[in-house]
């Protein structure tokens, strides 16, 4: 590891930024930006595992409203957030990344299943594993599997990637113009202000486990190097904020 504040992270990015300005599915040049972030940012050495949504397929919240059974809607989901990860691993493979994708769904002419075991060895022989598939079951959105994929590994942090959102608000910025933006929070303060920092259960489960999280903007150039290498990017939230200097 080289002089950076975390030795291994797992990022989470949404599956809708990487739709960039098209209705839906993946857009060439954003998976392509997203993707030279990623290998600049492990190129200081740092172990990357990367958790990515599947919103610019499939929002299974708008077919369980129309009806359909959730636990099926949440399965296609799943399957969306594995295209995602293709994708994803084509691109930083072109830029002479070495990638493993494991999948929660088994699929093996695919991609590995995950085992914990093997994709923590994959990155200590300098490998960036994509986690796809979320946690494999219903009711357990990407963030969870973020959160409890970056447990599982020993990860120094979590980095929820965000698409034109520099950090956490006092209240929706796009709603209020007297929101500001916090640089440095608790978990249970972020769970109790409901500020929507990511979801519910992925925050307790860090909030549980004292794992740090770092919620930034990835769409600016650079940001996510910067995040690494120790500069105050975005909202870092911790188990505990140190008292201001006096």
């Amino acid at each position: 590891m080289g002089d950076t504040k975390f030795g291994r992270i797992v990022l989470k990015l949404s599956g809708e930024s990487l739709k960039g300005k098209r209705a839906s599915g993946l857009d060439p040049e954003t998976v392509r930006f997203v993707a030279e972030e990623v290998a600049a940012a492990f190129r200081i050495g740092v172990q990357v595992g990367l958790v990515v949504g599947g919103g610019n397929i499939w929002r299974g919240s708008e077919y369980e409203a129309a009806g359909m059974d959730r636990s099926t809607a949440d399965s296609a989901g799943m399957l969306a957030t594995i295209i995602n990860a293709l994708a994803l691993q084509d691109a930083l493979e072109r830029l002479g990344v070495t990638v493993r994708t494991q999948t929660a769904l088994a699929m093996p002419s695919v991609a590995e299943p995950y085992i914990r075991r093997r994709a923590i060895r994959h990155m200590e022989k300098g490998r960036i594993v994509i986690f796809a598939g979320g946690t494999g079951n219903p009711y357990m959105s990407t963030d969870t599997a973020a959160a409890l994929r970056a447990l599982e590994i020993g990860a120094d942090a979590l980095l929820m990637a965000k698409n034109n959102v520099d950090g956490v608000y006092t209240a929706d910025p796009r709603k209020d113009t007297t929101a500001t933006k916090l640089t440095h929070i608790t978990h249970i303060d972020a769970l109790r202000r409901r500020l929507g920092a990511l979801e519910s259960t992925a925050l307790s489960l860090c909030m549980d486990n004292a794992l740090p999280i770092v919620v930034f903007n990835m769409f600016t150039p650079g940001n996510l190097t910067r995040v690494l290498e120790g500069e105050s990017v975005g909202t870092l939230i911790t188990e505990k904020v140190p008292a201001p200097a006096t």
